[in-house]
């Protein structure tokens, strides 16, 4: 199912099982993990059953998708998804949860990066084409994408997180887009729909921490050796090179974040 094809078929349902439908949406994606594939067959009958109007079925189809994925662990799914993952050592920390974003750029080449101290992660490399809808901001704008490569690692941002972001004028657009000011955005970003249907990625994070007085962006000095931000910028940079120089980052990500949650759990006992 393609993403327009999945909000279309999402706005056909009542309040109730749009919300519950809606936090469902990653299993909808292809996975390789077969429990997570059954799940999000689960969602795909039930918005099909929307489309007929057969809103009984759907909410039962529900249930079933809210039962499987409940059942394995909604845990997995980070590490089932391109880019991202989870050191599992630290999925059950106490503490408050803190989370670090970073983007790299050099030349054509760029990445984004981002560690949270319950040990998720995730790392994205980008080329742009021709068309390139960052517009005369490309640092900036991939700033904020790192942002939303994060919070969007979890079906909705939990209460109470803090996000590091060690970029100032990204920092500026996070706190005015809590405010209220989602129109708000950076010098030259294209504002038209993506090829997929959905609306851009930074209108989708203003939307997405507006109202949301309970998570902090707070400012963080760059390569003054702070361990969550030195993790996420190591992730940018090494998403960054694969594009130059294709390479298996996987278990390279993983061991780079668990040495530095590892030096960063250590200071925080």
């Amino acid at each position: 199912m393609r993403p327009d094809e999945f909000l279309r078929a999402l706005e056909l349902l009542p309040a109730p099982l749009h919300n519950r439908a809606l936090a469902l949406r990653a299993y909808v994606k292809p996975r390789n993990c077969e429990p997570c594939t059954t799940a999000g067959d689960a969602v795909r009958l039930a918005l099909t059953a929307a489309l007929y109007d057969e809103f009984i079925e759907a909410a039962q189809l529900l249930d079933t998708a809210e039962q499987l994925a409940e059942r394995h662990d909604l845990a997995c799914r980070p590490e089932h998804a391109p880019g991202r993952g989870q050191v599992r050592r630290w999925a059950a920390a106490s503490g408050p949860l803190i989370g670090a974003t970073d983007a790299s750029w050099k030349g054509r080449a760029g990445g984004i990066g981002y560690v949270a101290s319950d040990g998720r992660y995730g790392l994205r490399s980008r080329r742009p084409g021709r068309v390139d809808p960052t517009g005369c901001s490309r640092v900036l704008v991939s700033e904020l994408r790192a942002v939303e490569f994060l919070l969007t690692a979890y079906d909705t941002p939990p209460v109470g997180m803090t996000v590091l972001v060690d970029c100032m004028p990204a920092l500026a657009y996070l706190h005015r887009w809590q405010r209220g000011d989602t129109g708000a955005m950076p010098a030259g970003y294209d504002l038209r729909p993506r090829h997929s249907g959905l609306k851009p990625t930074l209108v989708r994070l203003a939307e997405l921490v507006a109202g949301r007085s309970d998570l902090t962006f707070t400012h963080v000095k760059a390569h003054a050796h702070h361990a969550l931000n030195e993790a996420a910028d190591s992730l940018a940079r090494m998403a960054r090179r694969r594009v130059e120089e294709p390479f298996d980052v996987r278990q390279r990500a993983h061991d780079l974040v668990e040495a530095f949650l590892r030096d960063w759990h250590a200071l925080a006992a």
